[in-house]
């Protein structure tokens, strides 16, 4: 990989992490449109790092004050409050998309990785997200997330395992149609990405390290540092405008690129 394609795909994945419109997807689609070699699915885990280290950085004192609050509530003598909750919350909901990543690993990186497949599942799941959003009750915050709410958000998450789908929006869709504010829905799924990039991360790294073949750290090490710098500032603006914005502009860009997508294919 020369410089510009790593500068080019860190900042696609910085940009398009967290919000609705599938960073995977944009990915596998960059090598398309650029005319790249395929980056495989080692540098598109370590830019997907990058974006985590943003995440954590960006809401570092929630995740001290949840981690301590959990820690807190465990034993005879230990003290839930909303803080802990929160925390099962994010454990629970990530439990489903691990175990089925777990299983349909080899699928995932192989037969899924289709221009079809990613043209079908960002139009598909785009207009679920304007429904959820055009319908949402929109009454409900972080306060009033229980348990089952993050068991639903997590077993659909198992859905962004299909490039297209993103991971961050059918969190949010789900969110929003069980009545949480456009902030709540997106911190969460903020939150909720934390532990589930780190696993993905974790397993992929210690496959590298393993395999034979030679890897390009410096290339990864540079897409991790950009793809950091991206996606900061896209949580921060992101969250900033958002409750105003709505999710219409995402929806739309999704219709347009799953558009182009299948003239693409089939012109």
């Amino acid at each position: 990989m020369d410089l510009i394609q790593i500068l080019v795909l860190a900042i696609v994945q910085g940009l398009t992490e967290f919000l609705p419109i599938s960073s995977s997807a944009h990915l596998i689609l960059s090598p398309y449109l650029f005319g790249f070699a395929d980056q495989g699915f080692a540098f598109d885990v370590a830019v997907h790092l990058g974006s985590l280290l943003a995440v954590m950085i960006y809401f570092r004192k929630e995740i001290r004050t949840i981690t301590l609050s959990w820690f807190g509530s465990l034993g005879p003598n230990g003290q839930a409050d909303e803080h802990s909750r929160l925390g099962w919350a994010i454990i629970l909901g990530t439990i489903p998309v691990v175990i089925a990543g777990l299983m349909f690993k080899g699928l995932v990186e192989t037969d899924l990785r289709s221009p079809l497949v990613i043209a079908i599942a960002t139009i598909g799941f785009g207009l679920l997200l304007w429904w959820a959003d055009r319908h949402a009750k929109r009454q409900r915050d972080m306060h009033q997330l229980q348990l089952k709410d993050a068991v639903m958000i997590g077993l659909m998450q198992v859905l962004a395992l299909i490039p297209g789908t993103s991971r961050s929006g059918i969190t949010m869709t789900t969110a929003l149609m069980l009545g949480f504010t456009r902030e709540t829905a997106s911190r969460f799924s903020f939150l909720l990405a934390i532990p589930t990039i780190l696993m993905s991360s974790v397993l992929v790294i210690a496959d590298l390290v393993q395999q034979a073949a030679p890897v390009d750290w410096v290339a990864l090490a540079t897409g991790v540092i950009l793809s950091f710098a991206a996606a900061f500032a896209t949580i921060h603006l992101f969250l900033r405008f958002i409750e105003r914005m709505g999710m219409t502009p995402f929806v739309i860009y999704r219709m347009l690129l799953g558009a182009v997508i299948l003239a693409i294919i089939y012109l």
